[in-house]
């Protein structure tokens, strides 16, 4: 089988919208989750000398403008486009390819069938058995989520609903399901955020907490669960606010946890909440140094801030942006390829 993704500067320009968590005008909408993919495919059979042709054709159109065409062999009598016995015999001499394409937006037929034809002339060649259909609606960050497995980091055992038979005796239990939001517990850095909440937090303990860029919310509910204190989560997406606060109250912890959508400490009740004994921020290198002069005037004295997202390798942009604010390293975890800091006010 080969694959031709199309229009690659279009694609990578998606791609980036995604990684930062936010939906975009373009996204299309499925259970909840913003995810650019494509929603209609055109099969059709050919014979395999002008696959080529038609595979080339359909790329090259603006008119309906498909995002990916691919070409793969053609079963006799298990191709569910092959829909007459006529239809295959027009291909079966010549051996039998289909060739699909996907598209954003459902293609017009009479356009699409008015380009096939213009290449059905230059080769000679009849397509056989066109068919246009849109795809399933499936949420693919929740589809290859599902079956992750849980997740043991320090004290906690992070879980979905399908795994609560499985919670090791003596472990602190957080229930996080597949999520449009990031955090559940299979990346390093939160691993290794969980790690040092494990190590940090006491129960009993009382102490003003906050999780910058909460996403699932999993950091919040560990503090939460650890030591019973009440915990302000924020994050930039009001879509993992919503879904912080779901999962909160799905471990029990809601009344301890107050989320809102915030860029860094631009929410007022980050604001008056400060200072704070513990802030947890898991996002990405270069907004944790922009935030730097934030952590340093909104954590307490003798606080601790606990970073993640960063690469092994940003770890000495981000500590002396830390160093210069009065930040001082107490020490760090390095997980695979990731780094999580502990730091001292």
């Amino acid at each position: 089988m080969r694959l031709w993704p199309c229009h690659r500067n279009r694609r990578q320009q998606a791609h980036r919208g995604f990684r930062q968590g936010g939906p975009q005008k373009s996204d299309r909408q499925f259970s909840g989750a913003y995810i650019a993919v494509p929603l209609w495919k055109a099969s059709f059979i050919i014979p395999y000398e002008a696959a080529d042709a038609f595979s080339d054709a359909l790329e090259a159109a603006v008119r309906p403008e498909a995002l990916a065409v691919s070409m793969s062999e053609a079963e006799p009598g298990t191709s569910p486009l092959v829909k007459t016995a006529s239809d295959w015999n027009e291909v079966e001499a010549h051996g039998a390819w289909r060739v699909e394409a996907l598209y954003e937006d459902e293609p017009d037929e009479t356009v699409l069938r008015e380009r096939l034809a213009q290449t059905e002339r230059e080769t000679g060649t009849t397509v056989a058995g066109l068919h246009i259909e849109p795809m399933p609606k499936i949420d693919w960050v929740t589809r290859s989520l599902e079956g992750l497995d849980p997740v043991r980091a320090g004290r906690f055992f992070i879980h979905g609903s399908h795994d609560a038979a499985r919670i090791p005796a003596g472990a602190i239990p957080i229930r996080i399901d597949a999520a449009q939001a990031f955090g559940t517990g299979h990346h390093e850095t939160t691993a290794g955020c969980l790690e040092f909440i494990s190590e940090c937090v006491r129960p009993g303990v009382k102490i003003n907490a906050l999780d910058i860029g909460t996403g699932t919310g999993v950091l919040a509910i560990a503090i939460a669960k650890r030591a019973r204190v009440n915990v302000l989560a924020s994050d930039i997406d009001p879509v993992s606010v919503a879904i912080a606060k779901a999962n909160a109250r799905v471990n029990g912890v809601g009344p301890f946890i107050s989320a809102v959508p915030a860029k860094g400490f631009g929410h007022p009740a980050l604001r008056a909440r400060a200072p704070y004994d513990l802030i947890v921020a898991n996002i990405l290198a270069r907004p944790l140094v922009a935030l730097a002069p934030a952590f340093a005037t909104r954590l307490k004295p003798g606080g601790t801030l606990i970073l993640s997202g960063l690469l092994a390798t940003q770890e000495p942009m981000i500590a002396s942006a830390m160093r210069m604010q009065g930040l001082k390293l107490v020490t760090r975890k390095p997980i695979g390829d990731w780094m999580t800091l502990r730091l001292a006010r």
